[in-house]
């Protein structure tokens, strides 16, 4: 910067001549340029003042956007971010066909421990084994005694149990926030939900991840953030599952059975509206498998998917189906039954002596062994092997849940003519009841090929399978099966109001060592249709070693355990179905005419 001297020499010089006094120039010059200094520092404030108000506004209209978005949002408890990566916690809910709920989520507590800033860790051992009766104290005194700085004491806990570790005051024993799932409805449709668990965890948040069931199978779905968390949506009905178990349950203890099974399917889309297998399990407190012993003496073996058993007389009608389809018989072609029927060193017989000749019809309805193994030898051991397949019983069924997979039918190494026999009246070939419901709808609806689904189909008009045996067979069938009811060994299986067909079975079961079978242990089945003139629904009922003891001598056939208990279960599900009992109405004869 360039100062303005205080006194010029060409200023002072012209005064002097000019008689003036030099001094006033230098005052005037130096008012001047305090004038100028003091200007300049105002202008330097007035700009500070300038940047310092505009940071403040700045400021403040931070803070009010900022209050006006947290006043906006709903209240939150604050949570410490951590470090790592982030654990998705939220799963999808899972409902069923009208959207009730079988499983969610819900909010609960994890508790664990920081041995290093605990205050008494004796008494907090001491408190805790009293609140959570499945710790010992002495080992969990020993873990805090430890060098350990960190440990879980229990992965959820209820609003109880927090409220009670709460008050023993220690600060070593947090609490951290996290999703658990819940299953509301308990042990209703267990199997088939499956249940789920903990994978990674964090204080704050686990990862839900199932572990049987559709919760493993659509785990991946439940999971998604891109499905938008809509749920998932299954084929179960809420109403006739509580029925089902209901009745079930009844009835396995009134047979004293050792465990029973049911599969109520839509005949047309294949759609499962009831699942269950007993005894079962609570999903919210899954208990941990067997170790040791017989896989279906756990409650979480399911018996209707998991479960493959020589399922007996059940067969017949693929049997009579297939040969009448084949155009080598018809219904009334007379059938030769004397016995006992021998092929090499084998023997067939029937339960009951039923002459010399039946018709092929009378072979189901009365469940001739010997007539069926004659159509069989009619059919051939090849064909007879397609048609099964066709019909899905000789591969792992499709259904959606991580145990179907395994469930195997168990085959013939060598499907040879007496293999064909046996296996016409149900002997020889294990299914699954899941298995048999399917074939059954695939016989009944007309003759297409059904397969099973968990889901709730979302297609009004559900697209036809392919086709295994033709629409008159098809009515061929319904109409041997409704006689099995009305004249033959499921008598006890008719419900007034609602034409019931269907076909029973009753196999030895196979023993566990050594081979052969039991004298005394059945499998009882009765596989059912209703209405039988236009099959909506199939219906299979299973019992393990079921006896029936109100008699004299002890019953275990099928006709005596199964078809009762499947009775009940139609005359209380076929109204909650939405079907509407069929009315006869009364003659003319029966009326009485009256006066006042």
């Amino acid at each position: 910067m360039i100062r303005t001297p205080l006194r010029p020499l060409a200023r002072i010089l012209s005064a002097r001549q000019k008689g003036e006094n030099p001094d006033v120039i230098e005052r005037e010059n130096i008012r001047l340029r305090h004038e100028g200094m003091r200007d300049a520092s105002r202008q330097c404030a007035e700009g500070r003042l300038l940047v310092l108000g505009a940071v403040f506004v700045f400021a403040f209209m931070t803070v009010g956007l900022r209050m006006a978005v947290l006043a906006s949002t709903d209240p939150v408890e604050p949570r410490t971010t951590a470090s790592g990566t982030s654990i998705i916690a939220q799963r999808g809910d899972i409902v069923d066909r009208n959207g009730r709920i079988l499983a969610t989520n819900f909010i609960t507590n994890s508790l664990y421990a920081q041995p290093p800033i605990m205050i008494d860790k004796a008494g907090a051992a001491r408190e805790l084994a009293r609140i959570f009766p499945d710790l010992d104290e002495s080992s969990l005194l020993k873990t805090f005694n430890s060098s350990r700085k960190f440990l879980w004491v229990k992965r959820k806990i209820s609003p109880e149990q927090q409220q009670l570790v709460h008050d023993i005051g220690d600060p070593g024993l947090l609490f951290g926030p996290r999703e658990m799932r819940l299953y509301p409805n308990g042990r209703l449709a267990a199997h088939v939900l499956g249940g789920s668990s903990f994978g990674r965890e964090g204080v704050n948040s686990a990862e839900v991840v199932g572990v049987a069931g559709v919760e493993k199978t659509f785990d991946d779905y439940l999971r998604d953030p891109a499905t938008g968390r809509e749920p998932l949506r299954l084929s179960l009905d809420i109403t006739i599952q509580t029925a089902a178990e209901r009745v079930l349950s009844g009835g396995m203890k009134l047979m004293n059975a050792r465990g029973a099974s049911s599969v109520l399917m839509d005949v047309k889309t294949g759609e499962v509206i009831s699942l269950v297998s007993l005894p079962d399990f609570d999903p919210n407190t899954r208990p941990a498998p067997l170790t040791k012993g017989v896989a279906s003496d756990s409650p979480l073996f399911n018996r209707a998917v998991q479960g493959v058993y020589e399922l007996g007389s059940v067969f017949k009608i693929f049997t009579a189906a297939q040969a009448i389809d084949a155009n080598l018989v018809n219904a009334g072609t007379m059938v030769d039954i004397r016995g006992p029927l021998k092929w090499g060193k084998y023997k067939i017989r029937d339960f009951h002596d039923y002459g010399k000749q039946l018709t092929v019809a009378d072979v189901v309805v009365k469940s001739s062994n010997i007539g069926a193994a004659r159509l069989a030898q009619m059919i051939g051991a090849e064909q007879q092997q397609d048609f099964l397949n066709s019909l899905g019983l000789l591969a792992a069924t499709p259904v959606e849940m991580v145990e179907a997979h395994g469930a195997k039918p168990l085959t013939p190494k060598n499907w040879s003519e007496i293999s064909a026999m046996t296996i016409s009246y149900g002997h020889g070939l294990s299914v699954s009841p899941m298995h048999l419901a399917a074939a059954y709808a695939s016989i009944v609806n007309g003759g297409t090929k059904v397969t099973p689904t968990l889901l709730k189909s979302t297609t009004p008009a559900p697209i036809p399978g392919p086709r295994v045996i033709s629409a008159e067979t098809s009515r061929v069938a319904r109409q041997m099966l409704r006689a099995v009811v009305i004249d033959g060994t499921a008598s006890f299986g008719e419900v007034q109001g609602y034409a019931v067909g269907g076909k029973t079975g009753t196999a030895d079961k196979p023993k566990e060592q050594g081979g052969g079978y039991h004298e005394d242990k059945v499998i009882a089945t009765f596989a059912s249709i209703f209405p039988a003139h236009d099959p909506r629904y199939v219906l299979v009922v299973t019992l393990d070693e079921p006896v029936e003891t109100s008699g004299k001598d002890p019953r275990r056939t099928a006709g005596w355990t199964a078809v009762p208990v499947a009775a009940e279960m139609i005359r209380r599900m076929a109204p909650l179905l939405g079907l509407r009992p069929a009315i006869e109405p009364s003659s003319q004869d029966r009326l009485t005419l009256t006066s006042n």
